[in-house]
């Protein structure tokens, strides 16, 4: 849908001729009211970004205290904590949430869902700011790992949002279901996997030092003493530099050129699409702005690949200092940071579900992993929800409401599990989370998509 067909549903007054096609909204603006601005900007937003099908009316249910908003909230809470825990956001637990309990329509329950998103992520963040890596003396924000995939995957939301033109329903939610699946099932056994060797790691541990000699043990001064087994020192140092990491609260986990340069890409990505809203759909610069951010997002993104390759950096969170990597890997983990942002732009979901399993089998660890994954999709989805707010598609208290409870779930979820952990001796909870997670998005999110094909194929809508 193009803009005549947008400015159409305006009295002719306003309708375009053959010659104004190429100026830009802006200078049409001088003869139109704030409302008609809006409007305007609001039908661009949708022939753009959701399907071209603007004619649907959104829908905003009022907020007050009932059982959609109780159940609602108690998902959006579960959702949001096991979200931030796996590092994937719970956009896929979010949007069905919104639409079927609430009453959102779909597009408003995106932008309520990017906004939640963003919520918990930013909570999610501020936690592991606080926090050390698992076993070695580095944050356990991995700057150089979303150094290299967060470009990448601004880059990718902004193809997934013109792919979202071009596909179908039925193919997205096919996509969908076969992506995510899949991804859960080798999460799972990645999960699997991790547990069997913290189990072996365990049983190290605890195995029995030989009968003699026996310096770990403290002989009794008197009959009446109970002698008490002292543990192995090297038992004692693991246990010991596991609580000293665990709290620490210290600018040394702040890297401020990396975190300048992840800044520098999140302006400019929103410069661009904030410009881009005010050019004429197809025109020579509309295209020029869209072709911008791959400058943009390839650069920094091939500058932290060949200081990889050079030796210059390194990936330091997987404990392997020594790793000299290959132009193609880059190349790979580069695509699928991309496919985590198109995934991302689709559906708007967050890149986790793609970012967290994917720097798993990177060798990063469970805690890193989630943590450089949620920090990563800290800029997409604030950038998202700043769009979404200038063209007004989200009531601003629901949005508010929601985006308060996932900060507070995120921060109670992420507090709850890392104590699990130190208790438990196991970080291989953090994959069964991220797992679980990205089942049930795809159950839910599935279910929805089959559910909307059944009734358009009833209605003999287009699909």
């Amino acid at each position: 849908m193009g803009l005549r067909a947008v400015f159409a549903k305006r009295p002719l007054a306003y309708s375009l001729n053959e010659t104004s096609t190429n100026n830009s909204i802006s200078s049409i603006y001088k003869g139109f009211g704030e409302r008609d601005y809006k409007y305007i900007l609001s039908n661009i937003f949708d022939s753009l970004f959701n399907n071209g099908d603007s004619s649907k009316k959104r829908v905003w249910p009022d907020l007050e205290f009932g059982w959609r908003v109780v159940l609602g909230s108690i998902i959006g809470f579960l959702g949001a904590a096991l979200g931030s825990v796996g590092g994937v956001g719970g956009g896929g637990i979010f949007v069905p949430m919104l639409t079927l309990i609430i009453g959102f329509d779909p597009k408003t329950s995106t932008a309520v869902s990017k906004c939640m998103i963003m919520g918990a992520a930013g909570s999610t963040v501020y936690y592991n700011l606080r926090l050390r890596h698992p076993t070695l003396d580095l944050p356990i924000i991995d700057y150089d790992l979303a150094l290299l995939f967060q470009p990448m995957l601004m880059l990718g939301i902004s193809i997934g949002v013109a792919f979202n033109v071009i596909f179908p329903d039925w193919m997205v939610t096919v996509l969908l279901i076969i992506l995510f699946l899949g991804t859960s099932t080798k999460a799972l056994f990645k999960g699997i996997e991790t547990w069997k060797k913290e189990s072996t790691m365990k049983q190290l541990e605890y195995k029995p030092l030989p009968s003699a000699p026996t310096p770990n043990v403290q002989l009794r001064s008197s009959p009446d003493e109970e002698v008490v087994p002292k543990p192995p020192e090297h038992f004692l140092a693991t246990v010991t530099l596991k609580f000293a990491h665990t709290e620490s609260i210290s600018t040394d986990n702040i890297y401020w050129k990396e975190l300048t340069l992840l800044l520098f890409v999140w302006v400019a990505f929103l410069a661009v699409q904030i410009v881009k809203t005010y050019a004429t759909t197809c025109s020579i610069g509309y295209w020029v702005l869209n072709t911008m951010q791959v400058p943009i997002a390839v650069s920094v993104t091939l500058y932290e690949a060949l200081c990889l390759c050079k030796g210059k950096r390194t990936i330091a969170s997987r404990g392997k200092q020594d790793v000299t990597w290959k132009m193609h890997q880059l190349f790979l983990y580069c695509c699928c940071g991309v496919l985590a942002g198109i995934v991302g732009g689709l559906l708007g979901l967050g890149g986790g579900f793609i970012l967290g399993p994917l720097f798993l089998e990177m060798g990063v660890p469970p805690q890193v992993a989630s943590a450089t994954s949620t920090f990563a999709m800290t800029f997409s989805s604030s950038m998202s929800v700043i769009q979404y707010y200038l063209l007004d598609r989200f009531p601003v208290p629901y949005a508010s409401y929601f985006v308060f409870l996932a900060t507070v779930a995120a921060f109670t979820g992420q507090h709850i599990v890392r104590r699990l952990i130190v208790l438990l001796g196991r970080a291989s909870l953090i994959i069964f989370i991220l797992a679980l997670t990205i089942f049930v998005s795809a159950i839910s999110l599935g279910g929805v998509g089959i559910a909307n094909m059944v009734e358009k194929l009833e209605r003999k809508e287009h699909m």
